[in-house]
């Protein structure tokens, strides 16, 4: 059978374009599944996993064994949420096309009611996933992106929109804030002296020298004023990328997952050796829950990715399998996750929050384990210095879908574009960091709070209003193969109960320290 040229429609003897292509990729910028999952790995072991030794020490390697366990197998639960809704994005809008295809069908020919049937008729030929309902589970796919603020314009109200922004918003503020709060750290115990074994209040910053002084020195710099120079620096240096369109380009992502999977290894192997000729030097215990906030943090931090997985996964040549990939995917990186954390807990007696400020140089006689330590303590720096201005650039967008109508967002004043909303999105942190050093604390918040809003709760309410959108608009027969394993409402209610008893948890643990 041949079929009618696209984007064409009968009009008599003459062909007049009609149709409206859908967004599709083009196969150069396709990769294959095995691609995308080493995507999906880099993504989410990233600065997390470097808070993981601390946190798995401090809750003990039992509880965190099985905390770490759970939160993964949540974490991917969320992320068929995630990927369930996207498919119902898709339908939704192949839907909307069918509609404006016969709507302009009817009105082009208006005259003649046999020409209409004709086109419409055309139309399934050419294309039976959109047009036609003869396979109509294909009218979910996930070729086309759709990121989650717009799963959140389809399918949520216009609360849960703005709830949706402002937790991606803050959750931001949190990465932001770690990031350049660790860039810091790893710059000043690089450039300091070595802290002294007897010190251990970390309040004493102020009088603490960063660099050996002799009594008659009258000009003292103390870590704190190392930990402000070297957080202004690079507020100077990353900041101003926050006013431009800077992308991620393949060779940048290349470079820094390579420095990420070089770093990983290391530390691993050096903390094994450490195990090998030292013996054990940590004594975690098996449990202690106090340290469960803080692991409950760190973990949420370290499985994030939800909020890029569309991005990653609409690429994928073939996904007919993808939610088995995505499975096999988080089993190796938690079993990763939990070689880096046994280690580490085992090996050091003292844990920095941030993992790889335990190998700071120690001036050995070694000169390629002295550049491998300084290579682990400057990893931070290294890579976080790439990611900043993405993340700053994403959460200055946000700020203006929050706030602006982005479809006439050039007829806003060019300082109200230009200038406040970079503003926005990079002081804030600035001056968090500034009286903030402790990671923990941040990692704590935006994990336990912002984290659980984008793993959580945001993907669960996305998928319950779209599976409900979808029925309606396409009726019961029409079949999502893409439907998340755990379908059953009463998965959805177990997540969220259960990540609201989390956050209570949290809150009543923060509160009772501090009080």
């Amino acid at each position: 059978m041949v079929h009618p040229p696209s984007n064409t429609t009968h009009k008599g003897n003459k062909i007049n374009t009609l149709y409206i292509k859908m967004p599709t990729l083009d196969s150069g910028d396709q990769y294959s599944v095995w691609v995308g999952l080493i995507y999906i790995f880099n993504l989410i072991v990233g600065t997390g996993a470097l808070t993981l030794p601390a946190a798995f020490a401090r809750a003990g390697w039992g509880l965190s064994t099985i905390s770490l366990v759970f939160l993964a197998f949540m974490s991917f639960m969320n992320a068929t949420y995630v990927i369930e809704t996207m498919a119902c994005a898709n339908a939704v809008y192949k839907w909307k096309r069918l509609q404006f295809i016969k709507r302009n069908s009817i009105q082009e020919d208006d005259n003649s009611d046999e020409d209409a049937q004709i086109q419409i008729s055309q139309c399934e030929l050419e294309d039976p996933l959109v047009c036609g309902d003869t396979i109509p589970s294909r009218y979910y796919s996930l070729d086309r992106r759709v990121e989650l603020g717009e799963m959140a314009n389809l399918f949520l109200c216009k609360m849960g929109r703005s709830v949706f922004y402002c937790t991606l918003c803050v959750y931001l503020y949190g990465d932001l804030s770690i990031y350049s709060a660790a860039v810091a750290n790893s710059m000043m115990d690089v450039l300091c002296s070595a802290v002294p074994a007897n010190f251990t209040n970390s309040s004493d910053w102020d009088t603490l020298p960063c660099f050996n002084v002799s009594s008659t020195d009258t000009h003292i710099y103390t870590r704190s004023d190392c930990y402000h120079v070297a957080l202004l620096t690079f507020f100077s240096a990353m900041g101003p990328f926050v006013f431009f369109n800077v992308q991620k380009t393949k060779y940048l992502q290349l470079f820094t997952s390579g420095m990420r999977w070089l770093a990983f290894i290391i530390m691993i192997s050096m903390a094994i050796h450490l195990l090998i000729h030292n013996g054990p030097q940590g004594r975690p215990p098996a449990f202690d829950f106090t340290g469960l906030p803080t692991l409950f943090g760190a973990c949420v931090y370290s499985f994030m990715c939800h909020h890029s997985l569309p991005g990653l996964i609409s690429p994928i040549r073939r996904k007919s399998y993808l939610g088995l990939h995505i499975s096999l995917d988080y089993m190796l990186i938690t079993i990763f996750y939990l070689l880096l954390a046994f280690t580490g807990a085992f090996a050091f007696a003292n844990l920095s929050d941030l993992y790889t400020l335990n190998f700071i140089p120690k001036n050995n006689e070694n000169i390629f384990l002295e550049i491998v330590e300084y290579f682990l303590a400057l990893f931070p720096v290294f890579t976080l210095s790439t990611s900043f201005p993405i993340i700053a650039i994403t959460l200055r967008n946000n700020l203006q879908s929050l706030f602006l109508d982005t479809s006439r967002l050039d007829t806003y004043n060019i300082i109200l574009r230009r200038l406040l909303f970079p503003v926005l999105a990079v002081v804030p942190p600035l001056l968090l960091t500034y009286f903030l050093e402790d990671i923990s604390i941040l990692i704590k918040f935006t994990g336990s709070y912002a984290g659980t809003g984008i793993q959580y709760f945001i993907p669960t309410f996305l998928v319950i209003s779209a599976r409900r959108h979808c029925k309606n608009l396409l009726g019961l027969g029409v079949v999502n193969k893409y439907k998340s394993p755990f379908s059953n409402i009463a998965w959805a209610i177990f997540v969220l109960l259960w990540s609201l008893m989390c956050i209570i948890l949290v809150t009543v643990n923060m509160f009772q320290k501090h009080s």
